[in-house]
């Protein structure tokens, strides 16, 4: 430890920093600056980090938005922090984030140690067949739109060290460099895509839902997962309660419902006699809805279960597609390697390889769901 330095602040916990974001991989931010390179001046680019957030003369370059497209359609920006800065906010994470994580909510899954979007779905399926209705919350533009004072007063709950504190203000400030080049301030929000921003947006909403539901609503359990959410309700009129006094809490904490997203649904099943317009429901990729299943005596009912939502589907699909795409790039490549004559023609290789995939179409799997190079 340097005793001339300010903020106290190790060497090693700088480097085991680099050690975790090494192991998240990602992009490289707006230096252009790839993860390998950082590596290969490590031990000076580790210093300079040290030395400058030891100092308190660390401040966050902009950070790299990066349009990308929404499941439902439209876009998000993601915000993409350098290298440098990454580690930087791992520093700042590996120390905050233990004391605030004991004090987060049970039912609230995302981003944190040991819990799991699986966790929130099995929960969220046991209390479909307990509660008659469930409210699905959405939340506008959550990483865009947290204020910051209202941030940093949460944040001072938890700690008051003062580089702590110093940086996480910084990085709620540093402006987007957009993909047109041009620089843009922030005035709230903290990116999506940065390392800190997770642990953030838990103790916003730790404090603008969880501790309000658990005060104010205690018996209407929830699973929360970031931004998205769902609870229990045991009546229309309950969830309709339950909705407009949200609407006004999210509204105090300068959030949104989105006033369409945010619905009420009916967990239908053969218990259930009512009726109502919307009996489904999307949380984290999965469609709960009433579905034919069949008992251990073989006689079939209906019940409220989740599967794999259509979304979800498509997704996955488009993946496969692009991954027997890529394989099939893989063995043109060695097709090249292994025969002469097709090394400096790609067309050719492609034609060759095609022509063997319809005369050993079991060869591979992929060829087998019908991937296969073309043959001309």
């Amino acid at each position: 430890m340097d005793k001339t330095k300010p903020y106290e602040i190790s060497k090693y916990r700088v480097l085991e920093a680099f050690q975790r974001v090494k192991a998240n991989r990602g992009a490289a931010g707006v230096d252009g600056e790839s993860l390998e390179s950082f590596e290969a001046n490590l031990k000076n680019n580790l210093f300079k980090i040290w030395n400058r957030m030891s100092s308190g003369s660390y401040f966050p370059p902009p950070v790299k938005a990066v349009e990308i497209p929404k499941k439902s359609g439209g876009s998000r920006i993601l915000g993409v922090p350098t290298v440098a800065d990454r580690v930087a906010q791992m520093v700042v994470k590996t120390y905050f984030e233990p004391r605030v994580e004991p004090y987060f909510h049970p039912d609230s899954y995302g981003y944190r140690p040991g819990k799991s979007a699986m966790d929130a779905l099995a929960v969220t399926r046991k209390r479909c067949w307990k509660y008659d209705w469930v409210l699905e919350l959405d939340i506008k533009g959550l990483f865009d739109n947290i204020d910051h004072e209202l941030l940093m007063k949460a944040v001072q709950k938890h700690t008051q060290n003062p580089w702590v504190l110093l940086y996480i203000e910084r990085w709620l400030k540093a402006p987007f460099q957009m993909p047109d080049g041009s620089v843009q301030k922030r005035t709230k929000g903290t990116p999506q895509g940065g390392v800190i921003s997770p642990v953030l947006a838990n103790l916003f909403l730790h404090y603008t839902f969880d501790v309000w539901m658990a005060r104010n609503h205690p018996g209407n359990p929830f699973a929360r997962y970031a931004d998205d959410g769902v609870v229990h309700c045991r009546s229309k009129l309950e969830a309709q309660q339950l909705q407009r006094s949200l609407t006004e809490r999210f509204e105090v904490c300068k959030l949104e419902l989105h006033p369409t997203k945010t619905r009420i649904v009916y967990c239908k099943d053969d218990d259930r006699r009512g009726k109502a317009l919307k009996t489904t429901f999307d949380f984290l990729g999965y469609t709960f809805r009433p579905r034919r299943s069949k008992n251990r005596y073989g006689k079939f009912f209906i019940n409220f279960t989740p599967a794999v939502s259509n979304k979800a589907k498509k997704a996955m699909r488009q993946r496969i597609h692009d991954w027997r795409i890529h394989l099939n790039r893989a063995l043109i490549r060695w097709v090249q390697r292994k025969y002469k004559k097709l090394a400096r023609h790609k067309r050719r290789a492609t034609y060759w390889l095609g022509r063997i995939a319809k005369r050993e179409p079991q060869l591979f799997v992929h060829w087998q769901m019908g991937i296969v190079p073309a043959a001309g």
